[in-house]
C-alpha cells in the first residue's frame, strides 16, 4: 500500500491536471484559468550565448505610410487589446498607450533627405536600461535579448529615462485583456522582445519581419548575428549598415542600412 503522503500528492497532481484542461473557467470573480496550447514546444534547454538575435532594417525599402510592422507587432503581442479609459483625452491616451514599434522620419540637415524607419528596442549588448534598474527587472539574456521581468518591475521608470531610443512603454492603466504569451499589468514597463515566445518554441521569425515580407517590401531581415552563414549575416555583408547612436558604444542587435 502506498503511503498516505504519496496518495495526497497523486491527488494534487490529478486536480492540477484537470484544472489545466479547463478553458477560461471562472473560479472566482475576476479570476480565470486559461489552457496552454498542447501543440507548443516550449524551450527545455537553458539559453546560451550560442546565438545572438538581431535584425537588419533596410530603410531604402521601408515604405512611407506603411505601418504593417507596427500592426503586426500590436496583434502578436496583444497591444491592440488596449482600450482608452472612459473619459480620457484621446491625445493623452495616444501618448500613453504601450507601443513596441513606432515609425519615425529622419531628415538629413545637410541634404534634406528624409528616411523612414521602424524604431524599437535595439537589444544592446551593453544596455543602459539594465545598468540603472534597481531590482534586476530589466535584464539581458545570454542570447542578446533585453527583456523585462514584470514580476520584479516596480515601475520606477529609470530604464525608460536611460534608454536613448525611447523604446520602452509604461502601463498606466488597469489591463482588462491580454494574451497569455504577452502578459502585462498596470505599473510595469515593457518593450520589444524580438518575439521571444516564438524563439523559445523554435520559430526563428518575428511578426514585424513576416508582415514586411508579406507586403512585398523585404525591409526587415531577422536572424542570428553569430551565424556567419545565416540570412542576417549574409544581408549585413551585402549592404553598408550602422547602429543608431553608434557613438554610445552599446553594440546594438538592430542595425540599419540607408541612413
Amino acid at each position: 500500500m502506498k503511503p498516505d503522503k504519496e496518495k495526497i500528492d497523486n491527488g494534487r497532481r490529478s486536480f492540477i491536471g484537470a484544472a489545466a484542461g479547463v478553458s477560461a473557467a471562472v473560479v472566482a470573480p475576476g479570476v480565470v484559468l486559461h489552457t496552454v496550447d498542447a501543440t507548443a514546444a516550449p524551450r527545455t534547454e537553458p539559453v546560451t550565448d550560442l546565438h545572438r538575435w538581431g535584425m537588419l532594417i533596410d530603410t531604402s525599402k521601408c515604405a512611407d505610410g506603411c505601418s504593417a510592422c507596427v500592426s503586426a507587432c500590436d496583434r502578436e503581442n496583444g497591444l491592440n487589446l488596449q482600450s482608452k479609459p472612459l473619459g480620457d483625452d484621446p491625445l493623452k491616451w495616444d501618448n500613453q498607450r504601450a507601443v513596441w514599434i513606432r515609425k519615425v522620419k529622419l531628415q538629413d540637415n545637410t541634404t534634406g533627405r528624409i528616411t523612414n524607419l521602424p524604431l524599437m528596442c535595439q537589444h544592446c549588448e551593453n544596455p543602459p536600461c539594465v545598468d540603472v534598474c534597481p531590482t534586476g527587472a530589466s535584464f539581458k539574456r545570454a542570447d542578446g535579448l533585453v527583456l523585462v521581468d514584470r514580476h520584479t518591475c516596480i515601475g520606477c521608470r529609470y530604464c525608460m529615462m536611460a534608454c536613448p531610443y525611447k523604446a520602452r512603454s509604461f502601463i498606466h492603466e488597469k489591463v482588462d485583456q491580454k494574451l497569455t504569451r504577452a502578459p502585462r499589468g498596470k505599473g510595469c514597463v515593457e518593450s520589444c522582445t524580438l518575439c521571444v515566445h516564438r524563439l523559445d518554441e523554435g520559430d526563428i521569425s518575428t511578426a514585424c519581419a513576416d508582415a514586411c515580407n508579406a507586403e512585398g517590401h523585404q525591409a526587415i531581415v531577422f536572424g542570428d548575428l553569430n551565424d556567419p552563414d545565416g540570412p542576417l549575416r549574409q544581408a549585413l555583408r551585402q549592404v553598408p549598415s550602422r547602429q543608431i547612436r553608434q557613438d554610445l558604444g552599446l553594440n546594438t542587435g538592430v542595425r540599419y542600412s540607408g541612413i
